[in-house]
Parts: C-alpha cells; structure tokens; sequence
C-alpha cells in the first residue's frame, strides 16, 4: 500500500525513521514507535509484519528519497555545466535539510555494513556516478585537478557530508569556540572545493 494514500502506514513510517535515528533501531522497542504513531502494536504488525520489516520499509523510503532527489538536484545545478561549486552547494544543502535520515544511514552502515552496502550500491550508485563524472568533466577541460581521483572524491565528500550532518552538533565540543553545523559545512565545501580545482596560471 502507498504511503501516500494510507496515512497510518506513512505516520508509522515518519515515527520509526525519527527514532531509529535518535536511538538506533536495536534500542527503539517496536512499542515505542507505535505509541508515537498513535496506533496499537497490532496495527502496526498489520502494516509492516515484523519489527525487521518496519527498519527496512523505513530504509527503503529514505533511499528512495535520496534516489529521487538527488539526481533532480544535481541535474538543476550543473543545467549550464559541469559547476562543481553547485554541485557541492546543492549536495550538502540536501544533506543538511535532512539531518535525521544523515543521522539514520550512518547508525546503519556501522551497525549492519553489509545489508547497507548492498543498498547503497543498488540504490544510489546511479547518482553518485554523476558527481563522479561531473568531476571527470571538469578534469577534461582542465578546470580541475588532474591528479584528482573521482570515485575517491565523491566517496570522501558525501561521507564527510553525513558524518558533519549526523553529529556535527556533538562533534564542535572538540574546540572552543564551538563552530556550528553551517560552519562545519561551509568549512568542508572549502575544502572540496580547494582540493579540485586546478591551480591558475601566472
């Protein structure tokens, strides 16, 4: 049944993707998701059958989400080329609107690394394939480094994107003075972005 059309599975949906972020899924009773949905126990096994079901319909939906948007994203910031400052811009916007499901990935891909990595490859490599040959363009037309490697690039840029994201609010205890999650972010988009392009001549 479509989240869309059955508003008691997408309010279940929304409540468990909250909670496995904030505690994990190990340490969220399936109680405790339907109590904050506002629905029985029962209810809920009726829509997702198990408490294994309900983490992987949650873990679904979020990368679908990002499969759907993303490349939309991407698409729009790179309309009159291979831009890698929107390219950045958008990627962690996207990450930052967003910070439960950061939050949500990253719990998973230490806690069950196989089951993710195999989504991750089924689900998203088609997006980040185009960052990855955004950056090849820019080489090409000697915009960017040459000695630059691009699977390397994208896989470093969206795991420092989710880690910042996911506890960046924790994280900035490390200094004093505090840099908040925006600085945190523009600090690493400077650093992207100072790492790609190619020095200029004269």
């Amino acid at each position: 049944m479509d989240q869309q059309v059955d508003p008691v599975r997408g309010r279940i949906l929304r409540e468990a993707t909250r909670l496995f972020a904030a505690q994990g899924y190990a340490g969220t009773p399936i109680q405790a998701v339907a109590e904050a949905a506002g629905v029985t126990k029962p209810t809920l096994v009726y829509h997702f059958g198990s408490k294994e079901g309900l983490r992987d319909a949650v873990l679904t939906g979020v990368l679908d989400h990002w499969q759907a948007e993303l490349p939309r994203l991407l698409a729009a910031a790179t309309k009159s080329g291979p831009r890698i400052d929107a390219l950045l811009a958008a990627l962690f916007a996207f990450f930052r609107s967003e910070p439960a499901l950061a939050r949500l990935v990253l719990r998973e891909m230490l806690d069950r690394p196989d089951d993710m990595g195999a989504r991750l490859r089924r689900q998203l490599q088609p997006w980040t394939a185009l960052l990855a040959e955004a950056v090849r363009l820019g080489q090409g037309g000697g915009l960017l480094r040459a000695e630059a490697d691009p699977e390397a690039f994208v896989v470093l840029v969206i795991s420092a994107a989710i880690g910042v994201v996911a506890i960046g609010d924790h994280a900035g205890a490390l200094v004093s003075p505090e840099p908040s999650v925006d600085a945190q972010v523009g600090e690493l988009v400077r650093i992207a972005r100072t790492a790609l392009l190619a020095p200029r001549e004269g």
